[in-house]
């Protein structure tokens, strides 16, 4: 890569706080904060036991409110702001879905107000928190493997609470090279560089198709039962959920109920970058809602995803070019991105659907199928396959080249179509049709008043 290019790239990397290794992964993320902060570490590590027991609430009327302004750099703030999501979401839901808390204590409100402000986030636990910044080595000396892997904070689930978080941080390890690619894209476009744009979107596809090898641990780590009847009501929020119609009340902060959308994939980074760089158009209530989880993305993510939506579309200067290498090369990133949101479905189907119509029917034997809501307050199914569809769309749909050899042909018919003798007949065939109107005409009578 030219010199240039890789200035480039690296400014990039600082702006938008992203990394070739691992695209929108925090590095090294703390584990530990200052001694003064030593309460909330200390239920955060023992978050499972004290809600599995419901002590978790008791414990947090308890706390001190401490103030957050002795955190002095982004990592601290991000394992604050990941701690005290956590803590959040198991005294929310500690008693189960039919019985959560209305407020949320001072205690536990205000500081993860003031956290989630300094960092731009909001007050609840966010995909960017429980998957991107929740990550630490076994071994400090280890490789980044599944088996080198644990959670910084975890939830009630046992192992299919670890492996739902570190499989899904793995796709995001895997969409990294994408995001580079997309990058590439980006400034091969600023300059009109049609081999660079190839290049750049090579690499995604590449990386689209990884992340879909890499969803297919999910099946290995995360036992479907655990996932939906014991981890999945943690990640609920408190908007679009009639548990909680009204929202949250955050105790010295607010003196309404906020409403808060829960953790949901639509919150990552990589899908709506790639959605943004090949121009996939998401209309009506899919679209609002993809526009509405930006909110739950770090800014620099975000301001990534903006950064490509503001350039040119890419999508109509392909259209527009004559290389068909480019535009297949187009088509093969969107397949790939189709390809993925497909298996996400299937997925989905497995780990949510599955297991709520089963527990329906044990509950309710004769009742209907309700409509599933995600943890983000969509209407599950119907998002999902519209994120699917709208991506299939996106295709351009090519024109077959015609070959030297077929237009030859043409011209060969067309001169045989019109030869010296069939150009006589048709002057004979023109010839005697008017002979048969000027005839017609002498020997027509004039028009006579009725007798």
């Amino acid at each position: 890569m030219e010199t240039n290019n890789t200035e480039a790239l690296q400014a990039d990397f600082d702006v938008f706080e992203i990394s070739e290794e691992l695209g929108f992964i925090l590095k090294e993320p703390l584990t530990n904060l200052p001694d003064y902060y030593r309460v909330w570490l200390d239920l955060a590590n023992n978050l499972t036991p004290l809600i599995e027991s419901r002590k978790l609430r008791d414990l947090v009327h308890k706390m001190p409110v401490l103030s957050p302004h002795l955190l002095s750099n982004h990592r601290e703030l991000r394992l604050a702001q990941l701690v005290l999501g956590f803590i959040t979401m198991g005294y929310v839901w500690q008693n189960g879905q039919h019985a959560p808390a209305q407020i949320l204590p001072k205690a536990l409100a205000w500081p993860y107000w003031v956290v989630s402000r300094r960092l731009g986030l909001p007050p609840i636990l966010t995909y960017a928190d429980s998957v991107l910044a929740n990550w630490k080595l076994k071994d400090p000396k280890g490789a980044m493997e599944i088996g080198n892997m644990d959670l910084i904070v975890s939830l009630p689930g046992e192992e299919s609470c670890r492996g739902f978080f570190i499989v899904s941080l793995f796709v995001e390890m895997a969409a990294s090279s994408g995001i580079m690619g997309a990058l590439v894209v980006m400034h091969a476009m600023k300059t009109s560089d049609l081999s660079g744009v190839w290049n750049g979107l090579i690499k995604v596809t590449q990386s689209l198709r990884k992340m879909k090898e890499t969803f297919k641990l999910m099946h290995n780590h995360v036992d479907p039962t655990a996932f939906h009847g014991t981890l999945r009501i943690f990640f609920s929020g408190w908007r679009d959920n009639p548990m909680l119609p009204r929202g949250l009340l955050y105790e010295g902060v607010s003196n309404e109920p906020i409403s808060l959308s829960g953790v949901s994939a639509a919150q990552s980074s990589a899908f709506q970058c790639f959605d943004a760089l090949l121009r996939v158009r998401h209309e009506d209530e899919t679209g609002a809602y993809l526009t509405r989880m930006r909110d739950y993305m770090p800014p620099a993510h975000r301001q990534l995803i903006e950064t490509i939506s503001a350039l040119p579309p890419l999508r109509d200067l392909i259209s527009s070019s004559s290389i068909s290498d480019l535009c297949q090369a187009y088509n093969a990133c969107v397949s790939a991105l189709v390809d993925l949101r497909s298996y996400h479905l299937n997925i989905v189907t497995k780990y949510i659907v599955m297991p709520a119509n089963q527990a329906r029917a044990v509950s309710c034997p004769l009742g209907g199928m309700a409509t599933l809501k995600g943890t983000g307050g969509s209407n599950l199914m119907v998002f999902l396959k519209s994120a699917r569809n709208n991506t299939q769309k996106s295709l351009i749909l090519e024109t077959s080249p015609v070959s030297k050899e077929t237009e030859m042909s043409h011209i060969t018919s067309s001169k045989k179509m019109f030869s010296p003798l069939s150009v006589l007949w048709l002057v004979c065939l023109f010839v005697s049709k008017m002979i048969q109107n000027l005839l017609g005409t002498f020997t027509r009578k004039p028009a006579g008043k009725m007798q």
